[in-house]
């Protein structure tokens, strides 16, 4: 009983904090200043930063250890773009990344 009363206050916190700046926004008809230079320049800086993360802890020591993540990220770069689809673009490079870990490496 407990663990489902856990499991609903997060589902409630979670859905009021996405909720909320829908809420807060609603009533205007312009976002202020800095939120559309935040709406422009978020989703960029956190995709390197999840690359950035991604890839922090490459050995160079050996090749097995590098190539595979590079030409996983070489892969999902070009995928995008050329089909301009994210969801295609991050399973390519998964997946290259995985086969040559898996069986060439």
């Amino acid at each position: 009983m407990k663990e489902l009363i856990l499991v609903l206050m997060i589902a409630v916190i979670t859905f009021v904090l996405r909720a909320f700046p829908f809420l807060l926004f609603s009533g205007q008809k312009e976002l202020p200043p800095l939120m559309v230079k935040l709406e422009k320049q978020l989703p960029q800086a956190v995709m390197i930063l999840l690359v950035i993360y991604c890839l922090r802890s490459i050995s160079f020591v050996e090749v097995s250890n590098w190539i595979p993540q590079c030409c996983g990220v070489i892969v999902t770069a070009l995928v995008h773009l050329k089909q301009k689809n994210v969801l295609l673009s991050i399973l390519s490079g998964t997946l290259c990344t995985m086969f040559l870990i898996q069986v060439v490496f």
